[in-house]
């Protein structure tokens, strides 16, 4: 099975976290090592759901979960992301769809858009070497209406002058493809090829 784009589009999209960058595993083995110092549980679950929200939406549901009296969400998520950074080097491509960038780098425009805060989604595309390749990085410091709103991939497309029903998104997760067809935009859910023995 072959990844490719829409005969009509323009411009490609992508998301990044489970998409472009196989992070979930180092995702969820930082919140695990998060929840283990503030002795409460991570439920991973959670991960399906919240994919391609903001990190704090995710402290926000631990602390409820775990009934975390006094506890900063925003200490939960420098501590998350401290520990994520550091595991930098454990990040892998998904190579199907990062290769998807490079057969159509510079033939068309390209960008990501992302739930991740800016340092996240840079040093993410710094590690899989593929930073230089995207004309515009919608972060989650950018925008704010996040997934499942279409804000992030309407301001992708804004960015490299493409409308957005010329535009082709490359997604993992339910909000994001909510965003993207919102959006009014192409849509590919990677999952089976980035899922594949």
């Amino acid at each position: 099975m072959k990844l490719d784009k829409h005969p009509e589009a323009e411009a490609l999209i992508f998301d990044l976290d489970g998409t472009l960058s196989d992070s979930l595993p180092v995702h969820i083995a930082t919140w695990h090592k998060v929840c283990e110092h503030f002795n409460c549980r991570f439920d991973e679950s959670m991960v399906v759901e919240l994919t391609g929200m903001p990190t704090i939406q995710f402290a926000f549901r631990i602390i409820s979960d775990n009934q975390l009296e006094g506890v900063d969400p925003e200490a939960l998520v420098r501590m998350k992301q401290e520990i994520f950074w550091q595991s930098a080097d454990q990040l892998r491509a998904h190579d199907k769809v990062v290769q998807l960038v490079h057969d159509y780098f510079g033939k068309i425009p390209l960008a990501v858009g992302t739930g991740a805060s800016r340092k996240s989604a840079e040093m993410q595309l710094e590690t899989l070497k593929i930073k230089d390749k995207f004309d515009a990085i919608v972060t989650a410091d950018d925008v704010t209406q996040h997934k499942p709103e279409p804000q992030t991939f309407l301001k992708c497309a804004e960015l490299i002058n493409v409308t957005p029903e010329k535009c082709h998104v490359y997604e993992d997760g339910v909000l994001g493809m909510q965003a993207a067809k919102t959006a009014g935009m192409f849509l590919t859910d990677v999952r089976p090829f980035v899922t594949e023995a």
